[in-house]
């Protein structure tokens, strides 16, 4: 039926990623860059295209959006990686697409994901790996939101007054690189290159992920930790150092189960799942 289909939004501060969805069925998925540095109307923009292209001609019963945080009630308030500052996003795409549109913190999407597809464990975190770090709790089979902003995990202070997205994000792996070597270079690129220099940058950015993942293993004790993301292009290596050094940080006498994600697209399919809430 035409009328059960709908548009999910996996917006992030490098690309933005729109499904055409029925049920978990993926029926045609678009991928924009976001230019976020060219301010919020060029982002808007490619947004509005991006949806556009995705819906074609479809009759769909609402959009759903998982966008980076800190957002309440559908308004962006203070992204680091997106140029909206208290912008309701909510209300700007009902007018324009004039159809139900539900948005949360694009983790926590990823999250609903893991909970319906994916790991399908009952207390979990989830890990989102790219421009930024976001987070995603699942507490005995519930997204965990506390009074509406919570699960901010990519912003526990680690080191030097600054945060775990500040030492192990992709926009982290990018500065250091342009600084060794004069570009910016993302986590698979430095993997590819094969040399020293470019391993240090992986393996100091795998160090201080380990770090906030054995504090939030502390925490929480969760079943699972599950990684999102891009960051996944760092390859084995990388992530054999996370596993290696989360245990150093963590108290509890038990193995922390570490992994990547197993779902394609979860950022998407989740965002696809807010339109079922009601």
């Amino acid at each position: 039926m035409a009328e059960s289909k709908v548009i999910a939004v996996d917006l992030g501060g490098t690309s933005i990623r729109v499904g055409l969805l029925n049920g978990r069925k993926i029926l045609r998925l678009v991928t924009y860059p976001t230019l976020a540095d060219k301010g919020k109307d060029v982002v808007l923009r490619q947004l509005i295209n991006a949806i556009e292209e995705a819906k074609g001609n479809e009759k769909i019963k609402g959009i759903g959006v998982g966008s980076p945080g800190p957002l309440l009630n559908g308004v962006v308030k203070n992204p680091p990686n997106l140029p909206f500052r208290n912008f309701d996003l909510k209300n700007f795409l009902k007018k324009k697409f004039k159809t139900r549109v539900e948005i949360e913190n694009d983790a926590k999407c990823a999250a609903l994901a893991e909970l319906n597809y994916g790991v399908r464990k009952k207390n979990f975190i989830v890990l989102t790996l790219g421009t930024g770090i976001g987070g995603g709790i699942i507490v005995n089979g519930k997204l965990y939101v506390g009074e509406g902003y919570g699960g901010e995990m990519g912003h526990i202070v680690i080191q030097d007054k600054n945060d775990l997205e500040y030492w192990a994000s992709g926009s982290t792996i990018t500065r250091n690189s342009k600084k060794i070597f004069g570009e910016k270079l993302l986590a698979g690129q430095l993997r590819r290159m094969k040399n020293k220099r470019a391993d240090k940058i992986l393996e100091e950015a795998a160090s201080k992920l380990a770090m906030g993942i054995g504090s939030l293993v502390n925490v929480f004790d969760p079943e699972v930790v599950v990684l999102v993301g891009g960051l996944k292009d760092a390859g084995k290596k990388y992530f054999n150092i996370v596993k290696r050094d989360a245990k150093k940080y963590s108290i509890l006498p038990k193995k922390i189960n570490i992994q990547w994600s197993k779902l394609k697209n979860p950022g998407v399919l989740g965002a696809a799942l807010l339109l079922k809430k009601k």
